[in-house]
């Protein structure tokens, strides 16, 4: 433990500035965020819109070469936001600087949780959890990115020229956009902790390597319908993009997990 035993206010104390430090170091990021949001969103937010986005060129290239593949070459593919709230660019522009606030101090708020936890530990105890903010950390951006540079691309294109009906025309409001947009890179950045989360509940004893041995033929298909769901495509190409990586996400977890 360390070396000055800490009284209840003390600890309610150090939680008091632990809150305030990380609230400060969002405040900040959110203000400069805000100052930026304007370049950040016609330049990264709204790069999926067009069609020259880099994973439509990389998938262009790929499917130009194998046969099989759906056809990603679609240079008619531009999609013009609309927006039918007044205040809806307001709004928008403080609620997305707050959420790549978030992102962005990820790190440094995982650095207070381990700050503030830190005193109660042994010292073997903190060498086996300093990494872990680290990796989970890490683990988090990768998400994210996944999420911005494929999940959220592929969904979009597809559900955007999706149609019902030839009578239809599809026009994409600014909240829709944002709220799928915002949506699936937080999920994918969450979705990305499940060995870190998986070795949590090892170390408390409740989750066995068996457990992903025992259940691996329904954690495929789980992950199978979590992927459809992710990317509403009709062809198993894209599919198995979202898929794949989810389920090494599943084995890397299962390397996490202590054995029985």
């Amino acid at each position: 433990m360390g070396a000055k035993e800490m009284s209840f206010w003390d600890h309610l104390e150090e939680l008091r500035w632990t809150l305030l430090r990380s609230i400060i170091a969002l405040v900040v990021f959110a203000i400069i965020g805000f100052s930026f949001m304007p370049c950040i969103f016609d330049r990264i937010i709204m790069a999926p819109c067009k069609p020259d986005f880099f994973l439509y060129s990389f998938m262009c290239k790929i499917s130009s070469r194998i046969s099989f593949l759906p056809d990603f070459c679609n240079n008619n593919f531009s999609i013009e936001l609309i927006n039918i709230r007044l205040a809806s660019q307001f709004l928008i522009h403080m609620s997305t600087s707050f959420w790549l606030a978030l992102i962005l101090t990820c790190p440094y708020l995982l650095f207070e949780i381990w700050r503030f936890i830190s005193p109660a530990l042994y010292e073997h105890e903190k060498k086996n959890t300093r990494w872990v903010f680290v990796f989970g950390s890490v683990m988090f951006f990768m998400g994210c990115l996944v999420g911005y540079g494929m999940v959220f691309p592929m969904t979009l294109q597809f559900l955007y020229t999706y149609q019902l009906s030839g009578l239809i025309q599809n026009q994409l409001s600014l909240d829709s956009y944002m709220d799928n947009f915002i949506m699936l890179v937080l999920v994918m950045g969450l979705v990305f902790e499940m060995p870190l989360l998986s070795w949590l509940l090892s170390k408390i004893g409740i989750l066995k390597r068996s457990f992903f041995k025992k259940y691996r033929r329904y954690a495929i298909v789980v992950l199978l319908i979590a992927a459809a769901i992710i990317t509403p495509s009709s062809d198993p190409f894209t599919l198995s993009i979202v898929f794949f990586p989810l389920y090494l996400l599943y084995e890397l977890s299962a390397i996490f997990v202590k054995a029985d």
